[in-house]
């Protein structure tokens, strides 16, 4: 089911839209990866997977093919973020969670013409985690 949603579901929604935006010669696909994409878990393979394969693979790759036509492909991978009371418990090395104001406010930045030139990467939204900094 995680391979379904988190992998396959990204992957046919970019088949569906890269015709049109082939013709109109532009588009930007934003990818939602995550934390557990780059650390794993050991409680369950197929969302790490997933999201590792989304956050690296799929990104990069429609990125690459995209670019002949002005398509960016970007992936935004958040760590803890204040979605639910529990994830303010999550530990990160700068001691808090995200807002979820600054996932949107990512967002909105790689939509805008001060980031044309960003395609292919990945950003960590972590406070920390992905670096290893420790708290």
């Amino acid at each position: 089911w995680g391979i379904d949603v988190n992998l396959k579901g990204p992957f046919y929604f970019a088949h569906a839209v890269l015709k049109q935006m082939r013709e109109q010669k532009s588009g930007l696909i934003i990818n939602i990866g995550s934390i557990t994409g780059q650390e794993g878990d050991g409680y369950g393979m197929d969302y790490p997977t997933s999201k590792a394969g989304l956050m690296f693979g799929l990104t990069k790759s429609i990125a690459q093919f995209g670019a002949k036509y002005n398509i960016r492909c970007v992936c935004i991978s958040p760590g803890p973020v204040l979605t639910r009371e529990a994830m303010a418990n999550m530990k990160t090395p700068l001691g808090y969670a995200a807002e979820t104001q600054e996932i949107v406010d990512m967002v909105l930045y790689l939509c805008s013409t001060k980031a044309r030139s960003i395609t292919g990467d990945n950003y960590m939204i972590d406070g920390g985690r992905a670096c290893g900094a420790q708290n």
